[in-house]
């Protein structure tokens, strides 16, 4: 069974970084985030186009490369979560979190007996074929199964402290999108109002012992929270840098003329 390599970076106190999967069902793509250098792979069925076959593709590809491929859930339902870690998934993240009441009842579907209530059930390609005990499973799958909510309205900032003190919780990742229309600043992502508000999360965070995260537009962005204070950072998505890319070649291309 693998190691949970982001989990171990992070517990040492690391920065690790990752890139979203958004748009291209391509499970090579997770293959190429490994070999570029990023911790995670970010794989989105919120606003994805990805079903649950192509994501367990990825998911595969991701264990295979090293990297570790972690899901965000398109709702916070126990049968979601439940059949991406049955996959393999070696995180969850948790979308449009506000309560703490759905906080608590959703990070308990995360973790097997005692410490969740995640029904036993699962496939060999999550661990990787080994003849192993349930309690082996267990054990292993509690501990390296990373938790993230996202803190993306000004009521999950308002109720902070009661969200970060539950228990299994592991990362907070801002959505600075929504965060910023629910600011009433869209697309101001640097405004005083919304970094004050994301520097007063970070601060929340360190005081609970849970990691501080965001996922971010753009290079330039992700160094700017990395320096503020952020440790689990999302860079961007596939389809972004691809782009950007082309955009840079076809460019340089056309000025050589």
């Amino acid at each position: 069974m693998r190691t949970n390599t982001t989990r171990e970076r992070l517990a040492k106190g690391e920065v690790v970084y990752g890139c979203g999967l958004q748009v291209y069902r391509a499970p090579e793509i997770p293959r190429a985030f490994a070999a570029a250098g990023f911790d995670y792979v970010f794989i989105d069925m919120e606003h994805g186009s990805f079903n649950l076959e192509t994501v367990h593709d990825m998911i595969i590809a991701c264990k295979l490369a090293g990297i570790t491929p972690i899901v965000r859930v398109g709702e916070v339902q126990y049968t979601l979560c439940a059949r991406l870690l049955d996959r393999g998934a070696q995180g969850i993240i948790l979308p449009r979190v506000e309560d703490p009441k759905v906080l608590e009842e959703a990070l308990s579907w995360l973790r097997f007996p005692p410490l969740g209530i995640r029904g036993f059930g699962i496939n060999p390609t999550m661990v990787d074929y080994e003849a192993r005990t349930m309690p082996e499973i267990i054990e292993h799958q509690n501990r390296e199964t990373l938790s993230v909510v996202q803190f993306e309205t000004v009521r999950a900032v308002e109720c902070a402290d009661k969200l970060l003190s539950l228990k299994g919780l592991d990362v907070v990742m801002i959505g600075p999108a929504d965060l910023s229309i629910s600011l009433g600043i869209p697309g101001q992502f640097d405004n005083p109002l919304l970094i004050k508000t994301v520097d007063k999360v970070i601060e929340r965070c360190n005081a609970h012992g849970v990691v501080p995260g965001i996922q971010t537009r753009g290079i330039a962005m992700a160094k700017m929270w990395a320096e503020r204070g952020m440790r689990f950072v999302g860079v961007a998505a596939e389809h972004v840098f691809l782009l950007e890319k082309c955009k840079e070649a076809i460019a340089a291309l056309r000025a050589g003329k």
